[in-house]
């Protein structure tokens, strides 16, 4: 059953219709059939994170060529693959020294991962770099803001354990982009953890907790919708940065709550389901929370 975003029922489904990890913050993502949740979102996103000298994190919004880096997940490595660059594969299990690092601003312990990758990265963007791990031993936690108080760890995320879009948000932005004469865009632009079908555009906004028909019972509770930054306008095929997409949802997208920014999709935390396996075509559930 479809929801309705004008005569709401007592309650939503939904489907997965999409799952992604970014092992490596603002490096190309991974679609997945399966993925373990865990209680800091899905298991390895946002585990490795690319820092300047001064292990500050940086990103598409400073190197739109991060988007270039492609990944991919085998057995125990994570490989990854850019343009005029020979592979370098990482051990999932294996860092080398203790070190720190800023996401945003948090300050937190990481394993740097060494010359090899510092130097991959650093030929690659044209700058010195390094690559650090998440230490798996810390807990950074969301804005309590946002949580309502509830502790909900994130990784090298921007803030928030897991990102929820729709099919039905996209193709609305979509139909927009053609009416004004500009190509459509993929959910890559985006880059969500889980996206949803079954939807009416933009229905993720007011979802209340919402429960995955997984092999365990699965809670995720949307906190906050998320602000768009200028990623969504580079293209993930050729890191040229344009600006249709931000025009776009300017026009129908500004949020007065959050100081006019525009906003698509929904930053979410783990409430129940550490340890479950989430896959594509799972029904998921929730209240509206007008």
């Amino acid at each position: 059953m479809s929801a309705s975003s004008t005569t709401p029922t007592a309650e939503v489904q939904a489907q997965i219709a999409g799952l992604f990890v970014y092992p490596v913050k603002s490096c190309a993502g991974v679609a997945l059939n399966e993925a373990v949740l865990t209680e800091s979102g899905l298991d390895l996103d946002r585990a490795w994170m690319v820092v300047d000298t001064q292990g500050e994190f940086v990103s598409q919004r400073e190197l739109p060529r991060l988007a270039l880096v492609q990944v991919q997940l085998k057995w125990n490595e994570v490989i990854l693959r850019a343009p005029g660059m020979l592979s370098l594969h990482l051990h999932a299990d294996r860092v080398e020294a203790a070190t720190r690092a800023r996401v945003w601003d948090d300050e937190v312990p990481a394993y740097d991962m060494g010359d090899t990758a510092a130097q991959w990265f650093s030929d690659f963007l044209g700058q010195k770099l390094r690559l650090v791990r998440f230490d798996p031993d810390h807990r950074r936690l969301s804005s309590p803001q946002w949580t309502g108080g509830i502790e909900a760890p994130n990784q090298f995320s921007d803030g928030f354990a897991l990102l929820v879009a729709s099919q039905a948000s996209l193709e609305g932005l979509n139909a927009r982009l053609a009416a004004g004469g500009q190509a459509p865009v993929g959910m890559d632009r985006f880059r969500p953890n889980i996206v949803l079908s079954g939807l009416q555009a933009h229905d993720e906004d007011r979802l209340g907790a919402m429960q995955v028909h997984a092999d365990a019972p699965v809670q995720l509770l949307p906190v906050k919708p998320c602000t768009r930054c200028s990623i969504p306008d580079i293209d993930p095929a050729t890191a040229v940065a344009g600006t249709a997409v931000g025009d776009a949802l300017q026009a129908y997208r500004r949020n007065n709550t959050l100081d006019g920014a525009t906003t698509f999709g929904m930053n979410a935390i783990v409430r129940e389901g550490d340890g479950a396996v989430l896959r594509v075509g799972q029904t998921v559930t929730a209240s509206w929370a007008f």
